[in-house]
């Protein structure tokens, strides 16, 4: 054995694995019986039942281990650069052993291992190279990244299928995409990217197809981050799994299709949203992730502002009218609205969702999916359903006049309708539905507030840095009149560090405006005013903008001025 640690019998560590998980708050005692039950029958291990339904993610059981042996948790800047040990230590053994040489220090071996509870593998390492053995945990997810990295030349599985797709030509007809879908290595493949991405809590993953190259991309934040590229004759046998996994006609290479793929990743059910749509040198995939464990319902944990959460609230609180959520396109509109409605949902209530697709399923809330290609779309729905007497009603999104009118119709006769559009500030709204073709005296008669909203990202607490604000900065936004202002203006900045992926930020946050309807602004709403009018005299009226809730979040230290500048696009 290598470690003393490592001697004590795998059921006593176990139990004290059990203990360790309750004790940190990591599992309940119920959930530790559960896991027990299906290890039994199963005839698992109790760490891997718990880690397979979900109970404990893989990267918090490796750091119990870490705490329970008393070793060290492998970061990704410790993987070597070059295999270790390659003569020794085949690809194939490492791979099904979950083991990885990390370094030659002091005379030993320091090994990775993803189950450090399994005394074969150290002791076969340390036969196999003669050398004493030491112990770090390594989190699955990096240590497959590892292999990817360190083996793919060695692997002989997946030169063999490079090998098959390089003799043939890649527009075959179906049978043989799907025999290129079904093979090991691409399912392999496939499941790692996926897997990844989940892990690394990436919002959506893109496979794009280039001349010469096959391109994948994640999104983390908000920004798309490139990652090491598949080989390029698996092009066609990646898309075709992806199409497989998800219910697409695989034989069908120039219309854009969409689909939905349920998957359990780390012991999670994870949803994705798949879209392709035919390109040059083939088909781009976009894969969007709906993980409801990765997603808060929660205003604080959304970062909506304090007051912009109370005022969203008690808009939703009225018995009737019309409340709107506003954005562009990823701006969080959807996840906001879903707190709203949570926060409704009660035996009392009967709400009603009309949605294009239905992200998440929402216990006790009655959500439907429109259909346009048999006709069944928003305004079509909300006719119908006024029918079934419902009592809060959220539209996924008003489109045009037809959706408007309706919508307009239900909030007159009694019913509360949530719904998003598409406009860059909150005053925009009256501007975009006198566009659509709603009278003024409609809009005024239902409209009880509008909410405007951007994403911006959250500065990394762990390695952020604070420095004195450029007088120039100081001067242009009026920063030492701020109420969240220091004696010395201080702004944050980002450093980059391995929590945050070197980026210098890590999650995202909004920031929001609530423009309610007074008095004021109905009068410039019946003379027709611009938006800016509007505004001015919203703003007049106790509305704090979007920008300036923006530069609230980064004297706070929550994030940078120029990512309030880059989410809003604003001169101001």
């Amino acid at each position: 054995m290598t470690d003393a640690a490592t001697r004590a019998p795998v059921e006593d560590a176990l139990e004290e694995l059990a203990a360790l998980l309750m004790r940190d708050g990591q599992c309940d005692a119920k959930s530790i019986e559960r896991a027990r039950r299906v290890a039994e029958e199963s005839g698992q291990r109790l760490d891997i039942a718990l880690s397979q339904l979900g109970m404990v993610t893989e990267r918090d059981l490796a750091y119990a281990y870490a705490r329970l042996l008393g070793l060290t948790v492998a970061g990704p800047e410790r993987y070597p650069a070059e295999p270790l040990h390659a003569d020794r230590l085949s690809a194939a053994f490492l791979r099904s052993s979950r083991a990885l040489p990390l370094a030659d220090d002091a005379g030993s071996l320091v090994l990775g291992v993803a189950d450090p509870l399994d005394p074969f593998v150290p002791e076969s390492v340390a036969a196999a190279t003669q050398r004493l053995v030491r112990l770090e945990i390594c989190v699955p997810i990096e240590l497959e990244a590892a292999f990817e990295r360190l083996y793919a030349a060695h692997d002989e599985a997946t030169q063999e299928d490079v090998a098959e797709t390089d003799s043939a030509p890649l527009e075959e007809d179906a049978e043989r995409l799907r025999d290129l879908a079904s093979d090991a290595p691409v399912i392999r493949l496939v499941n790692q990217i996926i897997s990844r991405a989940v892990e690394t809590q990436a919002s959506d993953i893109h496979i794009e197809p280039f001349e010469g190259r096959l391109r994948l991309r994640c999104r983390y934040d908000g920004v798309l981050h490139e990652l090491d590229s598949p080989p390029p004759q698996l092009t066609a046998a990646i898309i075709s799994r992806v199409k497989i996994m998800s219910h697409l006609d695989i034989a069908e290479r120039r219309l854009p299709q969409d689909g939905r793929i349920r998957l359990t990743v780390r012991g999670q059910e994870v949803d994705f949203r798949v879209s392709t749509v035919p390109s040059l040198h083939g088909e781009s995939v976009v894969l969007r992730v709906l993980d409801r464990s990765a997603v808060a319902f929660d205003y604080a944990r959304l970062g909506l502002p304090p007051a912009v959460a109370t005022q969203f609230s008690t808009a939703l609180e009225l018995p009737n009218g019309i409340v709107l959520v506003t954005g562009p396109t990823g701006s969080g509109k959807t996840t906001t609205l879903y707190t709203g409605l949570l926060g409704l949902n009660s035996i009392a209530r009967k709400v009603v969702t009309i949605e294009d697709p239905v992200e998440f399923q929402l216990a006790g809330i009655n959500q439907l999916q429109v259909r346009p290609q048999i006709g069944l779309n928003f305004a079509a729905l909300l006719r119908a359903i006024l029918r079934q007497d419902p009592d809060v009603i959220m539209v996924g999104e008003i489109r045009d006049i037809e959706t408007a009118q309706i919508a307009v119709q239900a909030a007159l006769t009694g019913h509360l309708v949530l719904s998003t559009l598409h406009t860059n500030s909150a005053s925009a709204t009256i501007t975009r539905l006198r566009d659509m073709g709603l009278e003024d005296y409609l809009m005024t008669a239902v409209l009880r507030g509008v909410l405007a909203q951007r994403l911006v990202r959250r500065l990394c607490t762990a390695c952020r840095r604070a420095a004195p604000a450029a007088p120039e900065m100081v001067k242009r936004f009026a920063l030492d009149r701020r109420p969240e202002a220091t004696r010395d203006v201080t702004l944050w900045h980002p450093v980059g560090c391995p929590q945050c992926r070197h980026t210098g930020y890590r999650g995202r946050q909004a920031i929001a405006e609530f423009l309610v309807p007074d008095d004021a602004v109905v009068r410039l709403i019946f003379a027709r005013a611009d938006h800016a009018e509007v505004e001015r005299a919203a703003v007049a009226g106790g509305m704090r903008t979007m920008f300036e809730a923006g530069l609230a979040a980064a004297l706070t230290g929550d994030t940078t001025i120029e990512e309030v500048m880059r989410s809003i696009r604003s001169d101001a």
